[in-house]
């Protein structure tokens, strides 16, 4: 069990994360929802311990550190790879630090994107390094995978390929954590909604909760966030005066 209590997390005046607190079983595939700004990145950060905070992060009750930091995998769209290394290397490398490493899920998702082994992985496409930052933390053997808006630059169809994929290799006891701005799009392969608003935790529902409801994913968030579809006309009214 991954579990945040309580965590604040402040970049000088302003805060960005406010006494959150979390629990993500094993075996969960938790979509994380919320505005630009709304902290998802900072709390993927605060797991991770890129960055200090206040409050509490455990995994099975042991605080993140070298010993267990390897059970949590992180791809995120601003490629944390080698950039002079192949993806041959990059296997080879996780190979020797992660016991765990699955040489068979890397070379199957490789061979699933079409992406080539033997360049260097700056020459790599922005698309292409999107999906190979998510083929190594796959691949890495984490029990927690958390991925932060891992999708810029891949068209809708890689997308739903992706999510497809993902459903089919993720182990019983594998959590992944998806941040990301696509709630329509994942709606239907997520079973966990969280939503993060101005630092806070306003919703956590689970989407067979909201099946049983009658309720869509989109139309609980706008709920949560107090959505006002109204603000639109009214920008528009205004600027049509403005006009005249």
């Amino acid at each position: 069990m991954l579990e945040i209590k309580n965590v604040s997390k402040n970049y000088g005046r302003k805060a960005a994360l406010r006494d959150v607190s979390l629990s993500l079983p094993r075996g969960q595939l938790v979509g994380l929802f919320g505005e630009n700004g709304a902290g998802k990145t900072t709390l993927m950060k605060c797991i991770l311990g890129f960055v200090r905070y206040y409050g509490t992060i455990t995994l099975d009750g042991e605080p993140i550190g070298r010993r267990n930091i390897s059970r949590i995998a992180f791809a995120t769209s601003e490629h944390s790879f080698f950039p002079d290394l192949s993806p041959l290397g990059h296997a080879q490398f996780y190979a020797d630090h992660f016991p765990t490493f699955s040489r068979k899920r890397f070379d199957v998702l490789m061979d699933f994107f079409e992406l080539p082994l033997s360049v260097a992985s700056r020459k790599l496409s922005t698309g292409q390094k999107n999906q190979f930052e998510a083929v190594l933390a796959l691949s890495q053997g984490a029990d927690y995978i958390l991925m932060d808006e891992p999708f810029g630059g891949n068209d809708v169809f890689n997308r739903e390929d992706f999510y497809k994929v993902l459903l089919g290799i993720l182990g019983e006891n594998e959590t992944v954590l998806l941040s990301t701005h696509l709630i329509e799009e994942v709606s239907g392969f997520i079973g966990r909604a969280v939503l993060i608003h101005q630092g806070r935790i306003t919703g956590d529902v689970s989407m067979s909760d909201l099946d049983e409801r009658g309720e869509s994913l989109i139309d609980y968030v706008k709920s949560a966030w107090n959505y006002r579809a109204d603000r639109i006309k009214k920008a528009i009214d205004e600027l049509d005066e403005g006009a005249e």
